[in-house]
């Protein structure tokens, strides 16, 4: 049903805020404005060049609030300190399927009305683990060196429907919407051009997505699941954008008006303003309106809760008494393996010799594993002169990807036997009030698509951040077949789950042990491996997966 939201009055307790912008930065490169840009300012001609004022709480006590990116941890900064944030939920089911779908949320308006501080406020206040915002701006053609030229004497008009790649849109944001990663445009205000790189996003729960023409095309109307109108006055959206295009974009006032006449007010009456009516929420004053935002907020937390799902549960009571897949590949267990299992198993085993015998195991491990990749016949000269024919490996490259933290063990044993490896990293954890993994950090290498990729953990009990870890890389455009997941020890569970989901994944490992307890430990099992080896002390209700007790 559509309704509109008009609040009472400020509250006697707002006071003005700095826009909160959420940071999707690659490394090496400089903030921009590519994800997220202010459309906010002060609203009078004196405040173009006046300090701005320290961030003030919006609706409610921000608990968990993000943005994602796969070169950075997930985060959110003030003008005062950066919140470090916590994980993703599962976004597919026990077979590895992608069905839960991001609830995506459309916020239009003229230029200057807003957008950005409400989206950003709505961040604040929903308390959901991973939200992601995209801005149109981003999505600006690129233009032909005379649309260059008029550009750079204010002639071109940025606000026609023209002047955006909806096409573009329209495929980034159905694939945002799946789940899986999208890479989106930096685009240069200055020099009205987009930029050589890219950024690139993973998925989300929530995706904000604002534009002055955000409901100009049917079929990206079509993935809006909510959609929002920002009305404010024009007066002041005119002077928020003499400030920002002054002081953000290096503009003199001259050029801005002359724009603002001859192109943004008439195409904000003709393409920008009838579009209210498909609106379902009309927030007068933006990000003042904290009646609206509540109400929006209450909305799209009824969405999500009929959205949840569980993972960890589910695969504890799939796949029992079958036969082992023909996917899995165990190590001979001979008696120098087995005697280094009586020593890493063993609770009485020092530290020391503890980490010793694990990277002699994690070496035979990985040799055993190459052994799995294909290789192609190839003639090579010998000193003597003579020929010798040999192997060589048929693919472009390999990778390393280790579920952080105990994971990360593997990564020497790797780089031992691999020449020039490159390396990637992901981190899963328990959530200790769902018991489901999320997903915290990611940093993968760029172009895997070609790759043979070795994921590596140091045990699997459940199989749940496998499965995490396999659907990331999946979504990250690796061949299902060219990915080998490798673990010192896993229980015949998770080797079901994973085999299960994704049947073209090499399952590699030294030891299966048959049983899990209520707990999700492998048993007989190995401890916690990563607190075994790293010489810390997790308390007795805490188990990770990159820890080695897997869930």
């Amino acid at each position: 049903m559509r309704f509109r939201a008009f609040a009472a009055q400020n509250m006697a307790m707002t006071t003005s805020q700095n826009d909160v912008q959420v940071q999707q930065k690659e490394e090496g490169e400089e903030d921009d404005q590519s994800m997220s840009r202010s459309d906010s300012g002060e609203d009078s001609l004196d405040g173009l060049m006046r300090p701005r004022c320290p961030l003030t709480p919006s609706l409610s006590p921000r608990k968990r609030t993000t943005s994602q990116s796969k070169t950075e941890p997930p985060l959110l900064r003030t003008n005062k300190r950066t919140i470090y944030t916590a994980g993703r939920p599962p976004w597919y089911n026990v077979t590895g399927t992608t069905f839960k779908e991001a609830f995506v949320i459309g916020l239009c308006g003229g230029s200057a009305s807003g957008k950005t501080t409400v989206a950003n406020k709505i961040i604040e206040a929903l308390d959901v683990p991973w939200v992601v915002l995209l801005s149109m701006d981003s999505f600006y053609k690129v233009l032909s060196k005379e649309e260059q030229e008029l550009a750079a004497r204010n002639e071109y008009n940025f606000d026609h429907p023209d002047a955006f790649d909806f096409e573009l849109l329209v495929t980034v944001l159905r694939k945002l919407k799946k789940g899986k990663s999208i890479k989106v445009p930096v685009y240069d205000f200055t020099t009205h051009n987009r930029r050589k790189e890219w950024k690139t996003v993973y998925g989300a729960n929530v995706v904000i997505f604002e534009g002055i023409l955000a409901f100009a095309n049917k079929e990206l109307l079509k993935l809006l699941d909510m959609k929002v109108f920002v009305d404010t006055d024009s007066d002041i959206r005119l002077v928020r954008r003499l400030k920002r295009d002054i002081t953000d974009r290096g503009r003199d006032i001259t050029g801005v008006i002359k724009q603002y006449n001859k192109f943004v007010k008439p195409a904000f009456e003709q393409y920008i303003e009838p579009t209210v009516q498909v609106a379902d929420i009309v927030v007068p004053r933006g990000g003042e309106n904290f009646v609206a935002l509540d109400l929006i907020v209450q909305h799209v937390h009824s969405q999500l809760e009929k959205r949840e799902i569980t993972v960890r549960s589910a695969l504890a009571s799939a796949h029992q008494g079958q036969p082992l897949p023909k996917t899995l590949s165990v190590m001979e267990s001979t008696p120098q393996v087995r005697g280094m299992h009586t020593i890493i198993r063993n609770k009485e085993t020092s530290r020391d010799e503890f980490i010793f015998y694990s990277k002699r195991l994690m070496r035979l491990l990985i040799e055993h594993a190459l052994s799995f990749l294909p290789l192609k016949p190839v003639s090579v000269e010998t000193p003597q002169g003579t020929v010798y024919e040999g192997k060589r490996l048929s693919g472009k490259r390999i990778t390393g990807v280790s579920i952080l933290r105990a994971g990360e063990t593997m990564e020497q044993a790797l780089m031992a036997v691999c020449k020039d490896i490159r390396l990637g990293k992901i981190l899963i954890q328990t959530n200790h009030d769902t018991g489901e993994p999320e997903l915290h950090y990611l940093r993968l290498p760029k172009d895997l698509s070609e790759d043979y990729v070795i994921l590596m953990d140091s045990t699997v009990s459940t199989g749940a951040a496998a499965l995490m870890a396999v659907r990331v890389l999946l979504d990250h455009d690796v061949q299902e077949d060219k990915i080998f997941l490798l673990s010192l020890l896993m229980a015949e569970m998770g080797v079901h789950s994973v085999a299960y989901a994704f049947p073209k994944v090499r399952i590699i490992t030294t030891a299966v042990d048959k049983n899990v307890n209520d707990e999700f430990h492998i048993i007989p099992g190995i401890g916690n491996f990563g607190d075994r080896y790293f010489g810390t002390d997790a308390p007795s209700d805490c188990y990770e997966s990159d820890d080695g007790m897997d869930y």
